[in-house]
Parts: C-alpha cells; structure tokens; sequence
C-alpha cells in the first residue's frame, strides 16, 4: 500500500520509524506534504521520501492512502479534493468535521469515487459498543476529557477564560456543553469527542465536559452512554504524547492501527 503523509509531527515520525523497522508490512511512504515547513522538510531527508508543498504534487505521487495528522485546517483544506482524487484519507484532526457542510462535502465526495473516508478511534475505545447500541437507540453520550494544566497551555479559548493553569488548587472545568460547540475551542486536545459524536448520535447531543486537573498524570477519558440496550462507562487513561502533552500516546498509536486495518483481510470488532 502507497501512503502519503500530511503532516510532519509525532504521529508521522512514529509511522516512518515503524515502517523502517519492518513493523508495518506492505506499506510504503512515497510523499510527505507540509507547506513551508523545515520539520516537514527534515523528516523527509531522515527517511529519504519525497517532500511535497502542493496538492497537486501529493496526488501526482500516486498514494493508495494519505494519512492526516496536521491540523483542522488541512482537513478543511485536502480532504474533499484528496477523496474526489480517489485516494483513502484516515484523519486523525476529525474535529474539523463538526463542520457539517464538509462532512456532508467529505462524505459525498468518498461516495462519488469510491475512496474510503476513515476516522480512526484516536485516544478512545468503545465505539464498536457504541455504534451496535445506536442501531437499537441511544438517548445520552458524554465524555469528559480531563488532562493535567500543562496540555491546555497555549490555546486562545482557555488564555481568555484568565484561569492560572500553573496555580490550580484542584479540577477545574473549562468547557461544558455540546460537542459541536466545544470542539473547536480546541483543535488539538479533543478530536476524540468529535469521532464520538460522529460515530454515535451526532454533534449537538453528545456533551463535552473539558477539566483542567493538577492532580492528573495521565490523559483520562471518561464517556457514558445509556439506551435500550444498556448503560456503559469507560474510562481510560492515556499517557501524553512525550512530544506534545495536548494529546495520548493512544491516540498516536492509533494511526498505525489504521494502517494496519486497511492493510488487512481480517477485522475483528464491529
């Protein structure tokens, strides 16, 4: 399988390294895109791949698959006309999608030309559980998404709140409400509410509560889902990325899984 990479962060480096080692068969990287950027341009002479600035570049190398892990605006930016090319894209920035209009945009466009719009489970579980239940009916989903003060520095939403992240005296909650509105407060610390919403009973009934804790080492995901079926709770506790404390170590690894899934004629889970 032909890959391409946008982005040159974590999650780009750890797909390089794995598939360097041998640990992911059959795939190979032939492009890297990332305008402008001497990181991007860096991890292409430590690999020896192609480092691309343009779309168009991206496409003409020829990717079965481009995995995203950039930015919303990258989503916003490639997505539609990535798909429309033909071309898989698993991304990993799914906030973007609470943009209704690109995710009807995104989700035609896949239909049109037969290439597969994949939004792995990031730095959850559960969505296999959640997805069966939807089928029966759903009434509530929430998740808390709570991480140590450090993973909410430098965001503008929380800078205007003028909470003193380094003095907290205990959990401290910077967002509660509806998923369509708290995602994009922030772009990097809660993608996974947005998968949740998407695999599950949408936007604007899934809650997101954001907490701000001290007293945490470990990411921590709490999410409740109650329906005909049942009631279930997971909790999970992520160990931060070592480079970036907004997301998990998880949520990196589950790009690779992704890959791995596409490359694979065997799936267990729904």
């Amino acid at each position: 399988m032909r890959v391409g990479l946008l982005g040159g962060g974590t999650i780009a480096r750890m797909v390089l390294e794995h598939i360097r080692r041998g640990e992911l068969p059959g795939i190979e990287v032939v492009a890297i895109a990332g305008r402008g950027s001497a990181r991007v341009a860096g991890l292409a002479r430590e690999f020896g791949i192609s480092c691309v600035s343009e779309r168009q570049a991206l496409i003409a190398a020829r990717p079965h698959t481009v995995v995203e892990a950039a930015s919303h605006e990258a989503v916003r930016e490639h997505l539609v006309p990535l798909l429309l090319a033909g071309i898989n894209v698993v991304v990993l920035s799914a906030g973007a999608l609470v943009d209704d209009a690109l995710c009807r945009s995104a989700q035609s466009a896949a239909a049109e030309s037969g290439a597969l719009l994949y939004v792995p489970s990031g730095g959850i579980g559960g969505l296999d559980a959640l997805k069966t239940a939807c089928l029966a009916g759903v009434d509530e989903v929430s998740i808390q998404v709570a991480k140590p003060p450090a993973a909410w520095k430098g965001i503008p939403y929380v800078d205007a709140l003028r909470i003193k992240l380094d003095s907290l005296g205990g959990p401290t909650v910077l967002f509660d409400g509806a998923a369509r509105e708290g995602v994009p407060h922030f772009p990097q610390n809660v993608n996974i509410a947005a998968v949740l919403a998407l695999a599950g009973i949408g936007m604007d009934r899934t809650r997101l509560k954001v907490v701000a804790d001290p007293a945490l080492t470990f990411n921590t995901h709490t999410i409740r889902v109650a329906g005909r079926c049942g009631r279930f709770t997971l909790v999970l506790e992520n160990v931060p990325s070592p480079d970036n404390p907004k997301t998990s170590w998880l949520a990196c690894y589950s790009a690779l899984a992704a890959l791995r899934s596409l490359g694979s004629p065997v799936r267990y889970g729904t």
